[in-house]
């Protein structure tokens, strides 16, 4: 299982690239692995300015449909456009082009994001 040491990560299995005012979300390698094949990711709160813990969409796997909850407060500004037509990249390349949505940072404390070793802990 992959936890790449650049990220953040969260209970919900969430992680976050933070680049200067933005940070990309996605869900982890783990989470990909326990949904199984991906097969529709709806995000309906494009321009949507949201809190930590909301829900900014969902993702089908072929054996349930788990919610996507924002692990820091922003705007979203992007969804990922591949995921329209092959949401499965997201099992492929969770960290990479499985990336979910962007969004512009609002107050936030990266204190309530782990570290890789953490959330590798949680997950075993």
């Amino acid at each position: 299982m992959n936890f790449p040491a650049d990220l953040k990560y969260t209970k919900d299995h969430e992680w976050v690239r933070i680049e200067g005012d933005t940070a990309t979300i996605g869900i982890t390698d783990f989470a990909q692995s326990e949904l199984g094949d991906i097969v529709y990711i709806d995000i309906d709160t494009e321009g949507e300015s949201l809190e930590v813990g909301e829900v900014f969409g969902s993702i089908e796997a072929v054996k349930t449909v788990s919610d996507l909850f924002m692990p820091i407060s922003g705007e979203v500004i992007e969804v990922n456009p591949v995921l329209e037509d092959a949401p499965e990249t997201v099992n492929s390349d969770p960290y990479g082009d499985g990336w979910i949505v962007k969004v512009k940072l609002g107050d936030f404390d990266e204190d309530e994001l782990m570290d890789a070793e953490a959330y590798q802990e949680i997950v075993g």
